[in-house]
């Protein structure tokens, strides 16, 4: 079984009829070496060792029985091929397993928590029109609504010895491999359709942010829920013959250094904010990492400090990428690509990235001037399009550039700056303003640990900034000294009018600020308002 290499001068490649995401990810390494460890699992701090250890042959035998069990349930319950496979199992093997197999069956995975409401729940299983639920142990069955199939955690497991072991689906590189619900802030998140062409799509981040080796171990903090962590945290490793770790157990700030030396990893990716609760909640001086080459960061914005902070602390590097769920990560820096302070990275090898006019237009343009990235429609890491929302597919292309709403300059060495979202622009006295533009200031102050700002009106015809600051211990509030730091490095207009001082900032369980929310926090906390 051969697959098309990443050659970033011959990028996107010739793909072949048949291409299965799941054979992708672990054919190879079970072929060229089966006895390599796959995936690591870790359930506590204070075990021996680790609680599973999964070969690239153990790995994909599981996959493969899994999946020909799959499909003889669907075949006695008429479940289509391309059907939709809802997982909202634990964070566990099991739930990594399943997932391939889905793919590897030829049906359609639905990533989702175990930790969603009911009606969150009810929801992704009505608009996935999912057929099969693969429910936790710890979860009710009244969640999943009548008439669809419910496959529990412990015959999840029983399918693992499943006496078949199937074939992958001869799937096309265009077929639906994978849906997965973005972290939005709204009841009612957007599906996104990804091809499985999609994992031969991420070849541009094997070196172009990780620096993979087959050689790495990589340990993720997130949740298989999210592109993230199934990206950086599974396909890519295995696609690489590298070793995936997972810690099932509880989670702290002060658990992930001893976890790193104690596993062996040698990557270790999370959202910035974790990076920063580490040092905060580590012992002063240099720490210990054991074997970690460097880290991986995403998913929002890092305060300046952290990297420099990172590095003195450890001695390694954090590397930063810009993605979102339709494309994944595309913009990164790497150890072959250096940060350059203030920006975010380069479009990654291969990738055509280009900056487009905000409101109209699909010439590209030039260094130094803002406007929305876009990402060359032939990039097959790009999604299909949005589930049951075919208006809004048509609203994020623009002849042959996908445009999904970050603002962004780049400069004349291909250094990309990202500004925010398009639709987060606050309108202050008239003005438009980035709210990335604004915490990128704020953050640089000495007593700030954390800062998320937001368009607050004040009057019915009159709207300013609000800065939401969380302080760094020992600090006490003082949002005129804040204001006056934000004067030294900010037109007036972009300067917060109002600062509230919260004890932590509203996010999604991805980690992401919900600015959504950030407006009803100035009726629980201390704001003051500068005189207008």
């Amino acid at each position: 079984m051969t697959f098309p290499e990443f050659d970033p001068d011959h990028w996107p490649p010739v793909m072949p009829p048949h291409f299965n995401m799941a054979a992708y990810c672990l054919a190879r390494a079970a072929r060229d070496r089966p006895d390599h460890p796959a995936l690591i699992i870790y359930a506590s701090l204070s075990d021996t060792g680790p609680a599973e250890v999964w070969t690239f042959a153990e790995l994909e035998a599981a996959v493969l029985r899994a999946a020909g069990a799959l499909q003889e349930f669907g075949a006695q319950h008429a479940v289509p091929k391309g059907a939709r496979v809802l997982i909202r199992l634990e964070n566990t093997s099991a739930y990594a397993i399943l997932y391939f197999a889905v793919i590897a069956a030829g049906y359609i995975a639905v990533a989702a928590s175990s930790q969603l409401t009911a009606p969150e729940a009810e929801f992704l299983v009505h608009d996935s029109g999912a057929s099969i639920v693969a429910l936790s142990d710890a979860l009710p069955r009244g969640d999943v609504p009548d008439g669809v199939h419910v496959v529990s955690e412990t015959a999840v497991r029983a399918m693992f010895k499943h006496a078949r072991v199937a074939a992958y689906a001869n799937t096309r590189p265009e077929d639906p491999a994978y849906l997965i619900y973005t972290s939005g802030t709204t009841a009612h998140p957007k599906g996104v359709v990804h091809a499985h062409r999609a994992a031969l799509g991420r070849s541009p981040t094997y070196q172009g942010w990780y620096g993979i080796t087959p050689g790495d171990r990589m340990l993720h903090a997130g949740a298989f829920n999210w592109t993230y962590t199934l990206g950086t945290g599974l396909i890519d490793p295995w696609a690489n013959g590298a070793t995936s770790i997972v810690y099932t157990g509880e989670k702290s700030a002060s658990v992930w250094l001893p976890l790193i030396v104690k596993t062996g990893a040698t990557i270790f990716a999370a959202v910035p904010s974790l990076f920063r609760q580490i040092l905060k909640y580590a012992p002063e001086g240099p720490l210990n990492i054991g074997n970690l080459r460097h880290g991986l960061i995403a998913g929002e914005s890092p305060p300046p400090s952290l990297f420099d902070d990172w590095k003195a602390r450890t001695g390694t590097e954090l590397y930063e990428a810009l993605g979102m769920s339709e494309i994944s990560t595309y913009i990164s820096t790497s150890p072959s690509t250096p940060r350059k302070a203030g920006t975010t990275g380069k479009p990654q090898p291969g990738r055509r990235i280009a900056i487009l006019p905000v409101a109209a237009g699909i010439s590209p343009l030039p260094a130094g001037e803002e406007g929305l990235l876009a990402v060359h429609r032939s990039d097959p890491g790009l999604m299909l399009g949005y589930w049951n929302r075919p208006d809004e597919q048509n609203d994020v292309m623009r002849g042959d550039w996908f445009v999904g709403g970050d603002l962004g300059v780049m400069d004349a060495e291909g250094y990309v700056t990202h500004r925010g979202r398009a639709n987060d622009i606050m309108k202050a006295l008239g003005y438009r303003v980035a709210p990335l533009e604004v915490e990128t200031a704020l953050a640089q102050h000495p007593s700030i640990a954390e800062v998320a700002c937001t368009e607050v009106r004040v009057r019915a015809d009159v709207s300013v900034i609000g800065a939401f600051v969380v302080l760094k211990p020992g600090f006490a509030p003082d949002s005129e000294g804040i204001k006056s730091f934000a004067a030294e490095r900010l037109a007036r207009y972009k300067c917060p009018r109002e600062i509230a001082f919260v004890s932590a900032l509203p996010r999604t369980a991805n980690g992401k600020v919900r600015r959504s929310v950030l407006k009803d926090l100035l009726t629980r906390a201390g704001s003051e308002t500068a005189e207008s």
